[in-house]
């Protein structure tokens, strides 16, 4: 082989000083996290040397197990490393191994194992569940996590630690992570290493330059001093069909898939003579679409495409020159990993244009530009004690080679997530593996688990394990439906809850097609095309993302510039007249100073509070004030909220002192009364089902025959009764107890925010009527209950009214 100096020469590269670190550590036997910038060479840091070790071993199996987060990126580093086997000379075999890997293709690896196998979590696990010869582990060497940042804060994250720990245990295997967008670097070695290997052979490796960012915050001709959610985006078509239009081939990312397909729709109709060369992709796209978009792409085919986070990755989109965010994406992690899939090559500069879709979010994007140059960066938080995946992964060990208790115990209490695993609890689950656990015992279908008699925990038999292949994963999303033509090509995916809400011959818009639908029988959507220019946007769960406190911090300063008359950006220049008329009516808050607006009109007597924290740590925050209100006067109140505020509204007045909202906002006792704010057992049913999924107590049906979405609901409902009756301490039920404190209502997040706002000053103001801060959260409130147009008409009279002196 040749050198790998004498093959970045060739390619015309300078070797930076952090690739030759990681070359030389990866060479000495250490393990660690290697992190770089979008697009400066990271992947070349450690597929180089590792491919130039698989080369001196002559056995056959597997010498690189390489994990990435996403199929589509498997593709990525597998042409990334063919380029770099040609040219270095390296004979070793490359192969992908995920989902979308045709039977006769793993087959043939079976016979033939390849040197070097890249791979997804899940399809790990699968080849773990089969005792696939593939994983014959004497020859194993390294074990490399793609975007560990993308996989840290996720159950998939646990599914990598799990697997990792499991590996290292059985052979010396090396252990590396490639991370780009993150901030607790040192916990996300820890996590991905856990006790799996000496401290004295780990090490972080850092690209010490930074990427450089362009942003620029596409402003409308005049910022409206009432501005509501989605009304400004597609209004500034005409400034966006320029920048397009200028660039040889652009990505344009949306946030949700809904804004996907309506983004395209709108683009086609402004430029018809783009058909063919504007192109969509989203995840319920689907696979056969998103290959031919991701080739044409490579190929230049493409003028433009239109996408979600599912092009957020890659290793090299050397084509793309110009990214167009819409909306904001409420991180700065976020917007720079998309950034950086412009000018994708080291030392390039990346290119971002930001379309805010109201003109709160032009404040974003000055406060993102600030968060980028200041090298401010969200952390992932790992997940700890997650019993269900736990759970699914003893069910695949049994379903594959079996495992002794006592040594899994062991091997597991060296991940991260599971260092602080009692001997009790892991005693709990086994039990409830093998018997089902004091609420189900009475039932066989529980027992799925037994001792062998060399001591080995083992399926009961054959049909269990195909079962339990089939349900390897953690991601857990609403019930799809496969959508299709009459001829049977399919198009994608489409959720239950969406789809049911349409009767036979409706027009709705999907994979950037008009289309009418025919019928639904069993789990498919049968359609065919329309020439209907209407149609109704499919909306798929949890599309909104919550801001992050980094990001949320970077607006409360921009606001303290406007105060103190230090006015550079243009995003601040262009808001300013919106600034002067919050301020006159109200208070323009300062980021030491808390705002709270008390007035009433004719729907009643409104308490707007500005937190700037994120509608999640709102919605907690906003349940917490009113049942502590209440406990002074009986009194209701509907709550609504936005990423900058929360608003209490009530049929009846209610007093707002500083003292008494001071009580409100405490941070003692907060645990306590959170619990009493909302349903929480209510809202931890709806997690179970989760849980239970992932944890094999929910069997969701056999492929083509998906059990529907109301009846796993239903399903999981009686057996969260069930532990609660029965069992209140089974380790799944107080799992979804505990996530929905964690992630759904943000618990820490809100503890820091309150404890933020005890050291502010409280600005307590009476206007007349709405300010332009408070608009936008009550119109997110009338969108709950109004159609689009109803809710435009509703706007419209508002703001005749607002504007009014």
């Amino acid at each position: 082989m040749k050198t790998l100096n004498h093959w970045f020469s060739e390619q015309g590269w300078d070797v930076f000083p952090f690739q030759r670190e990681s070359w030389d550590y990866f060479d000495r036997g250490f393990s660690g996290i290697v992190n770089a910038p979008t697009g400066s060479g990271k992947t070349y840091a450690l597929l180089l040397p590792a491919m130039r070790q698989a080369a001196l071993l002559k056995d056959k199996g597997v010498k690189v197990l390489w994990i990435t987060p996403l199929r589509a990126l498997s593709r990525e580093i597998y042409e990334a490393a063919v380029r770099a086997k040609e040219s270095l000379g390296y004979s070793g075999k490359i192969a992908i191994r995920t989902g979308d890997t045709s039977a006769p293709d793993r087959r043939k690896m079976k016979k033939s194992p390849p040197d070097i196998l890249i791979t997804t979590p899940e399809s790990l696990h699968i080849l773990l569940s089969s005792g696939d010869p593939l994983l014959s582990l004497g020859n194993l060497q390294a074990l490399i996590v793609d975007e560990w940042h993308e996989l840290l804060g996720s159950k998939r994250g646990v599914q990598v630690q799990l697997a990792a720990a499991y590996l290292a245990s059985r052979t010396p295997v090396q252990i590396w992570g490639i991370s780009a967008t993150i901030a607790n670097l040192a916990e996300a070695m820890d996590a991905l290493l856990g006790d799996m290997r000496p401290s004295k052979n780990k090490i972080l490796i850092r690209h010490k330059a930074q990427k450089n960012i362009e942003v620029h915050t596409v402003l409308p001709t005049s910022v409206e001093s009432f501005p509501w959610a989605g009304h400004l985006g597609l209004r500034m078509m005409d400034k966006i069909l320029p920048i397009l239009a200028s660039s040889k081939t652009s990505l344009v990312f949306t946030n949700t898939r809904s804004q996907c397909e309506i983004w395209y729709q709108r683009l086609l109709e402004e430029r018809p003579e783009w058909a063919g060369i504007i192109a969509m992709h989203h995840g319920s796209i689907s696979r056969d679409l998103r290959d031919w978009v991701e080739r044409a792409l490579h190929e230049e085919k493409l003028r433009v495409v239109v996408c979600t986070s599912s092009l957020d990755l890659g290793v090299d989109f050397r084509p793309v020159e110009t990214i167009i965010q819409i909306g904001s994406p409420k991180g700065v992690a976020r917007f720079l990993q998309r950034a950086g899939r412009s000018g994708h090559r080291p030392g390039e500069t990346s290119v971002i244009h930001f379309v805010p879709t109201h003109s709160l979010e032009i404040l974003e994007g000055a406060a993102l530009r600030k968060s980028i140059a200041a090298g401010v960066m969200e952390e992932q938080l790992p997940h700890l004690l997650s019993y269900d995946v736990l759970l699914q992964f003893m069910m695949t060990l049994a379903a594959g080679p079996g495992f002794e208790p006592e040594r899994l115990f062991d091997e597991v209490k060296k991940t991260f997530c599971y260092r602080h695993l009692g001997r009790r609890d892991f005693e709990q689950l086994l039990q409830f593996l093998m018997q089902g656990g004091p609420g189900l015992q009475a039932y066989e279908k529980y027992r799925k688990v037994g001792m062998d008699s060399k001591g080995l925990v083992r399926v009961l038999n054959q049909h269990i394990g195909r079962r339990h292949r089939m349900e390897i994963g953690t991601i857990v999303g609403d019930q799809a439906l496969l959508v299709k033509y009459s001829n049977g090509k399919k198009l994608g995916q489409i959720e239950e809850w969406f789809i049911s809400q349409l009767e036979t011959g409706d027009v709705f818009w999907f994979a950037g097609r008009n289309l009418k639908l025919k019928r639904i029988r069993e789990n498919t959507v049968t359609v065919e095309r329309s020439r209907s220019k209407a149609g109704r946007v499919p909306s798929w769960m949890g599309g909104r993302m919550p801001l992050s406190s980094q990001l949320g911090a970077a607006i409360r300063e921009q606001v303290d510039l406007v105060r103190a008359g230090d006015i550079t950006d243009p995003e601040m220049e262009a808001l300013l007249p919106l600034f002067e008329l919050q301020d006159s009516r109200s208070h323009l808050p300062q980021s030491d100073e808390f705002l709270v607006e008390y007035f009433s009109d004719r729907e009643g007597h409104h308490c707007v509070l500005y937190p700037f924290e994120g509608r999640m740590v709102h919605e907690g925050m906003g349940a917490l004030i009113a049942y502590r209100l209440s406990r002074n006067q009986p009194i209701s109140f509907s709550i609504a909220m936005n990423d900058y505020g929360l608003e209490l509204l009530s049929d009846q007045p209610f007093e707002i002192t500083k003292n008494r909202l001071r009580d409100a906002l405490r941070v003692d006792k907060l645990q306590e009364d959170i619990s009493r704010s909302i349903n929480e057992v209510e809202m931890a049913r709806r997690k179970f089902r989760d849980v239970a999924s992932i944890s094999g107590l929910l069997f969701q049906g056999f492929p083509g025959q998906r059990k529907k979405d109301r009846h796993l609901q239903s399903s999981a409902g009686l057996l969260f009764d069930v532990f609660q009756s029965y069992e209140p301490d089974n380790l799944l039920y107080l799992q979804s107890f505990e996530e929905v404190k964690t992630f759904q209502l943000e618990e820490g997040r809100l503890r820091l925010a309150l404890e933020r706002i005890e050291k502010q000053k409280m600005k307590i103001r009476n206007p007349d009527k709405a300010t332009p801060f408070a608009f936008p959260i009550i119109v997110d409130r009338l969108r709950e209950r109004m159609s689009t147009e109803q809710l435009e008409d509703r706007i419209r009279k508002m703001k005749i009214r607002l504007v009014k002196n």
